[in-house]
């Protein structure tokens, strides 16, 4: 017998029990074994609607901050095949492990294992007992950090007849194969349309909602366009679209002749865009950073130790000073989806918005609840005891179909009741 959450929030709580087979025998609500009446019920189906209805009943508090983080969650498995010289490929988001298969297969695994081994990377494992072979853990963030101080005084003493390692051209294209395959096209049943088109619900006069993706694709921009939203990026809306953080302080208005009172009236459909790790479609051309289509050598935090002092360039700085300050707001709610909690400097903003700030909540959704990683145990200990931080066990897909619809406060909608109550014969 094992339990698992798949809700927390303070007291109120959804729990499984699972038996030897991996089939639910028991479902907890609120720490109390629930009483099913019927014969045979689908337990599972039983703790999902249950879990939803409460995340449901949380979200439908209008919020008056509301911002997204997401993380490899928000895009894994999700792409439509692309054509390259007249041939299918199918590229979908991958987690950073799977970024690791990508580059075993693009250079061969002994290739990689050599590599691994000129770089001093030593962190291995047996697959079971039985197994005399050891076998790397995919962690790459970790290779390309040893490879990238390694670059600086190892040199490769090859065999006869092999050719040199140059460890700063391997780093470069196992970057080139991590760009390559975050360039990713949205298909037409991903959740970012959908989740955009709820999130940004909400009255006008609020602030604008804010996304902050740890993503180097570019999804919730292709979602954005596909649904014909303006999105404030932090980029010009001139060409060549320039960056510069006061971009981020523009909004868009209505400044029509005939309005009633002397107020801007705000638009709908927009939001506010960050990329703290850069983008797959940021490209640094002299002291300008530039957004197009095609870029060679992408401005993007490659996954590695050195991730946190590029975080102190621009254009992360902004972003990130941009994701404390909006931390930093009264009734704010932050909702991290897909992110496991392993950037230190993003986890330090939340922890510090968790112990300072009274107005600040958070709501994790992650497939699985993390009860085992230091890093997030802190925060799923304190889940348990307030009602100011609540976890999820969903799927993206599942959250964005599941989120609330709630109210549109559409400033049209008023327009037309205007219309129909002087209309004639008070039709």
């Amino acid at each position: 017998m094992s339990k698992k959450f798949i809700y927390i929030n303070g007291k109120k709580s959804v729990e499984v029990e699972y038996g030897a087979d991996e089939v639910i025998v028991d479902v907890y609500i609120d720490g109390v074994k629930h009483q099913f009446k019927e014969d045979n019920p689908n337990k599972l189906e039983y703790a999902l609607a249950t879990k939803r209805k409460k995340y449901s009943e949380f979200l439908n508090n209008q919020f008056e901050n509301l911002i997204i983080l997401t993380g490899a969650g928000s895009s894994v498995n999700i792409g439509e095949s692309i054509i390259i010289d007249d041939v299918s490929i199918e590229r979908k988001g991958r987690l950073l492990a799977q970024l690791w298969d990508d580059v075993a297969a693009k250079l061969s695994q002994p290739f990689l294992d050599k590599f691994c081994k000129l770089v001093r990377y030593e962190e291995m494992f047996k697959a079971n007992e039985e197994d005399v072979n050891f076998q790397y853990v995919k962690n790459l963030e970790k290779l390309l950090s040893l490879a990238n101080i390694a670059k600086n005084y190892v040199i490769d003493v090859p065999a006869e007849g092999e050719e040199a390692m140059d460890i700063d051209k391997i780093i470069k294209e196992i970057e080139k194969i991590i760009k390559v395959n975050c360039s990713l096209k949205l298909p037409e049943n991903a959740p970012h349309s959908l989740f955009i088109e709820k999130i940004t619900k909400r009255k006008v006069t609020l602030p604008r909602v804010k996304i902050f993706t740890l993503n180097y694709d570019t999804l919730f921009e292709q979602a954005g366009r596909k649904k014909n939203f303006t999105i404030i990026d932090g980029f010009s809306f001139s060409h060549p679209r320039t960056f510069s953080g006061r971009n981020f302080d523009l909004d868009i208005v209505s400044r029509n002749s005939s309005r009633v009172k002397e107020e801007d009236n705000f638009v709908q459909k927009v939001f506010h865009l960050y990329k703290p790790h850069g983008s797959v479609d940021w490209a640094k051309e002299g002291y300008d950073i530039i957004q197009k289509d095609e870029v060679e050598n992408p401005l993007m935090i490659f996954p590695k130790d050195s991730k946190y002092e590029s975080s102190y360039e621009q254009p992360f700085f902004e972003m990130m000073s941009r994701f404390q300050q909006n931390l930093r707001n009264e009734n704010v709610l932050l909702i991290c989806v897909g992110f496991s909690f392993s950037d230190k400097h993003i986890v330090t903003a939340i922890v510090e918005a968790l112990e300072q700030n009274p107005g600040f909540q958070l709501m994790v959704v992650n497939k699985d609840i993390d009860t085992t990683s230091e890093t997030f145990k802190p925060i799923f200990e304190a889940s348990k005891k307030h009602n100011n931080i609540v976890l999820i066990d969903e799927l993206f897909e599942d959250f964005a179909n599941n989120f609330p619809d709630l109210k549109s406060y559409n400033q049209e909608d008023a327009k037309k009741i205007i219309l129909n109550l002087n209309t004639p014969n008070n039709e």
